[in-house]
């Protein structure tokens, strides 16, 4: 029987990941929005994983399930470190992908390559109704291009270059998945999740928080 894992975004993008990283694991990931609940508990912790634990306990509190989240963003060298946890909001309207990498570009336009340098984080959290809760973390490397380039992915991926120059845009899902932030903390958690002795699964989550 699938364990029933509340995914906390209503990025669609997000959700596919989580759906084709931890489906063939065992567990059924379940759209928030699917169960008719809004998130509303403002972000505004500073740091990825303060956000993405405000999500996952006002998500974990409205439907009594286990759930996961996770707050990615960009980290600029040059602009020390920003957009970072600003990142889907760069721009100054949630989820405009376009007017942010718009920005994005114009803000390092004369930065040479070489000084380009910029990681995807990804901090991951699955929560339970208890508060117990398991912590993963991925970043992946590249450099920032002059341009867009591909067709694929979602906000930053047709800026962000890989260390063999293709954009995370131009890579197609199994690819990109491989490499980027949110897979490498997917795998994290899912590893951490195969460890759990099977028969005892809820009496471990009744102890400690697993970070």
């Amino acid at each position: 029987m699938m364990q029933k894992i509340v995914a906390a975004t209503g990025n669609a993008g997000k959700i596919r990941e989580f759906k084709e990283l931890l489906e063939p694991l065992g567990f059924e990931i379940i759209p928030i929005k699917d169960l008719g609940i809004t998130l509303e508990d403002p972000e505004d912790a500073g740091t990825f994983l303060g956000n993405c634990r405000i999500k996952a306990r006002e998500g974990s509190r409205k439907t009594g399930l286990p759930v996961i989240a996770d707050d990615s963003g960009l980290c600029v060298d040059a602009l020390d470190g920003a957009p970072g946890v600003y990142s889907a909001r760069y721009a100054g309207e949630d989820g405009n992908s376009e007017a942010n990498i718009k920005k994005l570009l114009e803000e390092l336009k004369d930065v040479p390559w070489e000084k380009r340098t910029a990681r995807f984080v990804c901090q991951m959290i699955l929560m339970y109704p208890n508060g117990t809760e398991i912590l993963s973390r991925g970043t992946c490397e590249g450099h920032i291009a002059f341009e867009k380039r591909g067709e694929g992915g979602f906000g930053y991926d047709p800026v962000m270059l890989t260390a063999r120059n293709f954009s995370f845009a131009e890579l197609g899902e199994q690819k990109k998945n491989l490499i980027s932030h949110r897979g490498r903390a997917s795998r994290k958690l899912a590893f951490k999740l195969r460890h759990i002795t099977k028969g005892r699964f809820h009496d471990y989550f009744k102890t400690e928080s697993r970070a």
